[in-house]
């Protein structure tokens, strides 16, 4: 293990959704700017592998990383805030231990040894815990444990995280605790005792933690500071206030005014190589509060109850918008209520449209229609991955008057699949198994809105989808005006299309909202953007 590396644990208490992943992305921000390198994992205690096969209303959207890992969308948020791109090393689940000691076990390598919560899924816990320490790459490795603290799925990753402690030694190990303070309106109070009650059950656990970080709608007062202080055994500055913030990207300054990096430095014995530089971020947070300009656009989709199922697109147009000062009014449309009667009504105030990613048959020609209304009426139009696989299916069936035209998703039957699945990934039967995931090249043409985006011929960006353009009807659908503007340089596969004549019409099969960070807005999204004020000004 090297010795070098801090690892910092965030443990939640109460109620699960307090924001581990923020508070995580947010010290990491402090720490990465005071010029240590950092990373940050999530422990999932739940039994599936990945978070690939869970319905999104279940868990939010599954991001995904470069090297083709379906992850917790708490991942995006540690890429959004650090800019560097995570792995699959970045996200375990409980399902992925015992899977792996599960395996060695029917391979024999734990000698006929009875195997046991303790030490053997504790160990391949602990063991994934250093993983990316180990690298050598990083200062200080953040791990944040999924779940509520009590929940009967955590125990043993708790257990882990006390045994780490005496691996790594005091220096090297620190344990937050997030936490919530709630107010009673009745009695006019701030009450301690839930949070007390968490960290008495971390301390059954035989885990102090060092830090408590306290969720809160009110400030503390210093009197319920002291409280918390002396009930759960942590120094009075070590109490820290996190009240609810107007956007998660003020959470790193708040962090940083409540010393929440400074104490973390002195518990670690961590000499600061250079004080905190957030002047990017300062400037961002700048342009987004203060916009000049104002748009309306549409996220058609069908999980739009969650809005956390689609976070990365939600996050793409923060980003986007603040870097050309201009605030986006997202509204989220279910695909399931649009039909031909209600289409103006839906979608008339609307200065640009942009249909989301998603699975399966549900709501899907309600995209139809959406599109065929962006495509007439000359609204700026953004497709990603099923989004530009209904803009083809729609075109086909509207321009090329192919009327079943279909994606054999939908239509394993249909005469003209203009969607299709390859050949390779016939063959495949596990629902895991048969998606082009993870980062593949694209090569642009010169003339298009995509390469006005992005300034270069060849971009990187990561896919999740299981079907493909059927490049059979690739000369056909070009020869009548939707152009294939990206294709992958290896397999030809068609990455990117657009329409000729139409102000911003742009469909892709990646999803480009997952390398969209605080420093770097997604280029396709700020282009998208700028053609819906240039709408809206026409």
């Amino acid at each position: 293990m090297a010795s070098s590396t801090k690892y910092i644990f965030i443990t939640g208490g109460v109620t699960s959704s307090l924001g581990k992943g923020i508070i995580a992305a947010s010290l990491g921000k402090l720490l990465q700017s005071r010029g240590f390198s950092v990373t940050i994992q999530k422990f999932d205690p739940y039994l599936n592998i990945d978070p690939g096969t869970l319905n999104p209303y279940e868990h939010g959207e599954c991001y995904v990383t470069d090297d083709g890992a379906e992850t917790d969308l708490d991942l995006g948020h540690y890429e959004r805030f650090l800019n560097i791109p995570t792995s699959q090393s970045n996200n375990i689940t409980t399902g992925r231990i015992y899977n792996n000691v599960i395996t060695k076990e029917r391979k024999g390598e734990f000698l006929g040894k009875t195997i046991q919560v303790i030490p053997h899924i504790t160990d391949e816990i602990k063991s994934n815990f250093y993983k990316l320490g180990e690298e050598g790459k990083y200062d200080v490795v953040i791990t944040e444990i999924g779940g509520c603290v009590g929940d009967i799925e955590s125990l043993p990753f708790i257990e882990a995280v006390r045994q780490a402690r005496w691996d790594l030694g005091p220096n090297n190990f620190l344990v937050i605790h997030l936490t919530l303070i709630p107010y009673l309106k009745a009695a006019k109070e701030l009450k301690t005792k839930p949070t007390q009650h968490s960290v008495k059950q971390l301390l059954e656990a035989g885990i102090q933690p060092d830090i408590l970080v306290c969720r809160t709608e009110h400030h503390l007062p210093q009197d319920v500071k002291k409280k918390l202080a002396l009930f759960c055994n942590v120094q009075l500055n070590s109490v820290i206030e996190a009240m609810d913030a107007e956007t998660i990207y003020d959470v790193p300054l708040l962090m940083k005014k409540e010393k929440l990096d400074e104490r973390v430095m002195t518990k670690l014995k961590l000499s600061s190589k250079h004080n905190t530089e957030l002047e990017n971020w300062k400037d961002f947070l700048g342009k987004l509060k203060n916009p000049t300009q104002e748009v309306t656009i549409g996220l058609i989709g069908k999980y739009v109850s969650l809005p956390d199922s689609y976070k990365s697109i939600i996050e793409s147009f923060v980003h986007a918008g603040a870097s050309i000062e201009c605030h986006v009014n997202l509204k989220l449309i279910s695909s399931e209520e649009i039909h031909n009667d209600n289409l103006k009504q839906k979608l008339n105030e609307l200065d640009g449209i942009l249909v989301a990613p998603g699975f399966g048959e549900r709501g899907f020609e309600g995209k139809i229609e959406t599109v065929k209304y962006a495509r007439e009426n000359n609204i700026p139009f953004f497709g990603i991955c099923l989004g530009m696989q209904v803009a083809v299916i729609e075109f086909a069936r509207n321009v090329l008057n192919l009327k079943d035209a279909n994606s054999t998703e939908m239509n394993p039957e249909t005469a003209h699949p203009v969607i299709a699945l390859m050949e390779e990934q016939k063959r495949i039967d596990q629902m895991g198994g048969t998606m082009r995931l993870g980062s593949y090249t694209c090569e642009l043409k010169r003339s298009s809105k995509a390469y006005s985006a992005y300034g270069k011929t060849k971009i990187q960006e990561r896919h999740r989808h299981r079907y493909e353009f059927n490049n059979d009807f690739l000369k056909e659908i070009e020869e009548a005006g939707m152009i294939a503007t990206g294709k992958n340089p290896e397999t030809g596969l068609v990455e990117i299309v657009e329409i000729k004549n139409h102000p911003w019409f742009v469909g892709v099969q990646f999803h480009p909202e997952y390398k969209s960070t605080v420093l770097n807005p997604q280029p396709l999204f700020v282009k998208f953007i700028q053609a819906a004020i240039d709408k809206k000004l026409k």
